[in-house]
């Protein structure tokens, strides 16, 4: 049973706890794209939700209108206190626009506009709808750190299942990338970005104070791009990580527009990006022959624990993995466009709430679209 200390606090799993919390004083953001909605997943979430009764639920929703309906109702159906913040509605994106914040939606998009509302509240937790091994001891370890005086705490967990090490975006390219960096600048933000367990967990919670400060990617740099920032505000001295158990949800392809592939470009472009805003004079000519190198190391790491525990482990696919992921090692190019703070954001988050409510109830009262009517035989 592994007990070792980092340099943040580390919250471990010794006893199986459960511990005493301040969930009455917490608001819970849950983001939901369509085909989390009404899951059997997302059901066991928000069943649970209820039995631990949080000041209230935000569910950021990122859906087409005709299933804004259904999932109001659905979400009807449970005894909690739940906010529906539609992100994809016209008079959110026109307010997004007005205010100079329009641009590419995603997962970080719909936790930003959630956070604005959730920080009316003394504490924040977010976390994914897709876990199928949710329980009531998550939201609580998440926030038992924050009762004790610390301002952020992370979530972390071993990703294996079906006999495999999965985690592979964090295994095969944080955790190489960060490290090959920090050999070459060793230095407190490094150090700390290398202290997480699992850096790339959807699960985290701040106190308010904490979560009004920090800026957010809108798509899959989410989780990086929040240490970054919590960083400048909690420090590693305000920081905690926490061991939330045993943890399946789904897993992606390494492909497509959806995959870790892609996911790769968006988590290296913002891990980068703070590395080198935090004062780190990058090598980019070197960096991605060095992380190959660091990657190879720890794929023979991995490969030896997998035999060690009976697993399964494909060394070869792991190789092309990295070196797919080594096509994302390279100088941020784009524009920074994260979402700022909510503390300095030209935007009330009051003005989202009623914008979200009055595009909802419009999705409500839109008319169905009407079935079309069966094809006619010739001479009818």
């Amino acid at each position: 049973m592994e007990y070792v200390q980092s340099r943040v606090a580390t919250l471990h799993d010794l006893a199986d706890p459960v511990p005493a919390a301040p969930v009455d004083r917490a608001a819970v953001v849950v983001p939901m794209a369509e085909r989390d909605c009404l899951s059997d997943a997302a059901d066991r979430v928000l069943g649970t939700l209820e039995r631990l009764d949080p000041a209230r639920v935000v569910i950021p929703l990122r859906a087409p209108p005709e299933r804004v309906g259904p999932v109001r109702r659905w979400l009807a159906t449970y005894d909690l206190r739940v906010e529906l913040l539609w992100c994809d509605g016209p008079r959110v994106n026109d307010l997004l626009a007005d205010a100079g914040l329009d641009g590419d939606r995603g997962k970080g998009r719909d936790v930003w506009l959630a956070i604005g509302r959730a920080a009316d509240s003394e504490f924040v937790v977010v976390h994914d709808a897709d876990t199928t091994t949710y329980n009531e001891s998550f939201v609580r370890r998440l926030l038992f750190p924050l009762g004790r005086g610390y301002e952020f705490s992370k979530g972390y967990y071993a990703r294996v299942e079906d006999g495999r090490l999965y985690g592979r975006l964090f295994r095969l390219f944080y955790v190489p990338l960060v490290r090959t960096l920090l050999d070459a600048h060793p230095g407190p933000f490094l150090r700390y970005l290398d202290s997480f367990r699992y850096a790339l967990a959807g699960e985290f919670a701040a106190t308010a104070a904490t979560a009004r400060r920090i800026r957010m990617p809108r798509q899959w740099g989410l989780e990086v791009g929040t240490l970054g920032d919590a960083f400048d505000v909690a420090g590693a001295a305000g920081t905690a990580q926490v061991d939330l158990g045993r943890y399946e949800h789904d897993h992606r392809g390494v492909g497509g527009s959806a995959g870790l592939s892609a996911m790769s470009r968006s988590v290296g472009e913002t891990l980068l990006r703070s590395v080198a805003e935090h004062g780190v004079n990058i090598d980019f000519d070197t960096l991605a022959g060095r992380y190959r190198a660091t990657a190879g190391d720890l794929l023979d790491q991995y490969e030896l624990d997998a035999a060690f525990n009976g697993l399964s482990f494909d060394h070869g696919h792991e190789r092309d993995q990295v070196s797919r992921y080594a096509e994302a090692v390279a100088e941020p190019t784009g524009p920074d466009d994260r979402l700022p703070a909510w503390a300095n954001a030209p935007l009330d988050p009051d003005a989202v709430a009623h914008a979200a409510t009055a595009d909802v109830e419009d999705a409500l009262d839109a008319p169905k679209p009407s079935a079309a009517a069966p094809p006619t035989e010739a001479g009818e």
